[in-house]
């Protein structure tokens, strides 16, 4: 296992090379990038599907709310920009909400954030298989598998270290860049030739009518394309030095990026009046009317599927870094905090990959059906960072603070306006199910950080409960426990009475007649130890094993727990487990999790034979 283990994510990486797996800003761009560049394809898509329903009345406000998301995102990355000035070493939602606003406002921006990762690798998933079969129109049927499939890789890819990963994305996002604003200069000068079209008559008929709602339906779907902006703030620590002033630099050029890429397909879109066909996505729609149905345009749908893919990778760099910080602090499992073999933490990202599944499965594929979940907590992590940020100048008040403490604020007042208006539109849609999701999140958080406080006071020698005392104990009395007689409890007989004179042997009967066999073959192998024959009317082992313990305990009256003894043979092979009872393994695990009897603790002793074939 360790060999096939090496094969698919490479030799383990020792501790220092940790600082060689920083990334230049090409490579970071690449890595960090994905989700917000890919964001365009189904953020036009939900704004069209959301105008169309009112025709060419509808459709005619495309690129205005296109232009006032843009206006957003660029309060957004500015505002992001200062975050990463005053956290240089990272500073994600839940660091500056925590350290600024508080406990709780610090972990509904992590369980917000948590949420929006999942939702951002199961929507890009899901998008990028809906853009190749727009192409390839075969392959919708089978949306699940091929969405899953490309889950697999990306999580292999992210498993293999940070440098290889940053490597690998870096080749589709580039082709995406090149392949998409190659089409809008198409798009643009073929809009300055032929001029608008007729948008009355291509558009669909009109199915609503054109409300104040509507709008805001639409505006809330389309601001899934500012997903993904907060990545190079939340990760800062994964650039080379000066890390703070690369990603900087880095958020400035997304950000061009992305208003460009969005409001100028928005506008082709409207302008040359492109409706999408049947199961097309209308980026598909768009470039087909752009270059036509020819080779470019296969590239064009192959390299959004890429960027779609690999946008995922925005979650497998976010996620698990999010996650080992609350662990860090105790809101999650320790062992999420953890680094693997490859100097990433490989157990967030198998988490994250399995959240993913499942929602691509739950929802059959459907990225329009998953997109309602979206934006709300993409939002809420946006006005708690934003907000803190507020707080973090205020408390500061170091050069220039007024100024950076109106932008995080109009950042804020912009974010949270958006948040109510998300909420408001898309509730019954499945916003609700993120409202209703984040403050059990915050539940589990606390219920852990309540565990580990209570394990650490138990475990703690300052205030010892009961006293640990310093004087050695007396040898124990040991039970035990055998199914017959044979080579591995022989020896696990004379490891017992090496360390103590007081060792007992019991045999549960299962089927009467049984213990004469034993009885016998205990004469002559069991070295004078005495041997307790239970009776077992049920033909159960483990009951009745305990219940003679208890007795056994109660009747010593020496105030100790008797030591049981376990011997179990090991098969060669990993596949000859499953032709044995595993009754060593069921015994143990009921002696494990049995509460404490006398408010005393049983030690428990493995003795294993290795079989050889």
């Amino acid at each position: 296992m360790r060999s096939f283990r090496e094969l698919l994510i490479g030799l383990p990486l020792p501790t220092q090379r940790l600082g060689d797996e920083r990334l230049d800003k090409l490579r970071a761009m690449a890595a960090l990038s994905p989700d917000a560049l890919s964001s365009v394809a189904y953020a036009n898509q939900e704004i069209y599907l959301g105008l169309a329903a009112a025709g060419a009345a509808g459709l005619v406000l495309s690129w205005k709310i296109g232009l006032i998301i843009v206006v957003l995102l660029v309060i957004v990355a500015v505002s992001y920009s200062q975050t990463i000035q005053a956290y240089p070493s990272g500073g994600g939602s839940y660091t500056v909400a925590r350290e600024n606003l508080g406990q709780y406002p610090g972990l509904i921006a992590a369980a917000s954030l948590l949420i929006d990762y999942v939702l951002t690798a199961a929507v890009s998933l899901t998008a990028g298989v809906a853009a190749i079969s727009s192409a390839f129109p075969g392959l919708w049927p089978h949306r699940v598998p091929v969405a899953l499939l490309l889950l697999l890789v990306i999580t292999l890819t992210n498993l293999r270290g940070v440098r290889e990963t940053g490597t690998v994305i870096a080749i589709p996002v580039y082709v995406f860049i090149v392949c998409y604003v190659l089409m809008l200069i198409v798009g643009l000068i073929r809009a300055a030739i032929e001029g608008p079209a007729n948008l009355d008559a291509v558009a669909p008929p009109a199915t609503a009518s054109l409300t104040l709602f509507l709008v805001l339906h639409t505006f809330a779907s389309g601001c899934t394309a500012l997903t993904g902006v907060e990545a190079i703030s939340n990760g800062v620590r994964v650039f080379k030095e000066p890390e703070a002033r690369n990603a900087r630099q880095t958020l400035a050029v997304m950000a061009l990026l992305m208003s460009f890429m969005f409001l100028g397909s928005i506008s082709l879109t409207q302008f040359f009046g492109v409706v999408p066909q049947a199961n097309e996505t209308i980026l598909s729609a768009l470039a087909r009317h752009v270059l036509g149905t020819n080779a470019m345009y296969y590239v064009v749908q192959a390299a959004t599927l890429l960027i779609l893919a690999v946008a995922a990778n925005t979650s497998f760099a976010g996620f698990p870094g999010v996650a080992s910080i609350l662990a860090r602090d105790s809101y999650l499992p320790r062992q999420l905090s953890f680094l693997g073999d490859r100097l990433v933490f490989a157990n967030g990202m198998l988490l994250l990959a399995g959240l993913t599944a499942v929602l691509i499965i739950a929802f059959q594929g459907d990225s329009h059906a998953l997109i309602p979940l979206f934006a709300v907590g993409v939002f809420l992590a946006f006005s708690l960072s934003q907000s803190g940020m507020v707080v973090h100048w205020l408390h500061e008040r170091g050069p220039g603070w007024r100024l950076k403490a109106a932008v995080n604020g109009t950042g804020a007042v912009a974010t949270a306006i958006t948040l109510l208006v998300v909420a408001y539109a898309k509730f019954l849609d499945g916003a609700w199910i993120v409202i209703v999701l984040i403050p059990l999140l915050v539940m589990m958080f606390r219920t852990i950080s309540r565990h580990y406080a209570e394990i650490g006071h138990e475990l703690s020698l300052h205030e010892a409960f009961p006293p640990v005392s310093s004087v050695p104990p007396p040898p124990p009395r040991v039970v035990l426990p055998i199914s017959g007689v044979h080579r591995g409890v022989v020896l696990a007989l004379r490891y017992a009475r090496s360390i103590s004179d007081r060792v007992t042997a019991v045999y549960v009967e299962v089927n009467p007649g049984d213990a004469d066999r034993v009885r016998a073959a205990w004469e002559i192998w069991g070295m004078g130890v005495p041997l307790v024959v239970v009776s077992s009317p049920y033909r159960s082992v483990v009951q009745p094993f305990l219940d003679f313990l208890d007795r056994y305990d109660r009747e010593a009256n020496d105030g100790r727990l008797a030591t049981v003894l376990l011997p179990e043979f090991v098969p060669a092979k990993w596949w000859q487990h499953l032709l044995h009872n595993q009754t060593a393994w069921l015994l143990r695990l009921a002696l494990v999790y049995r509460r404490r009897r006398f408010g005393k603790v049983r030690a428990i002793i493995d003795i294993p034979l290795h079989l050889r074939k």
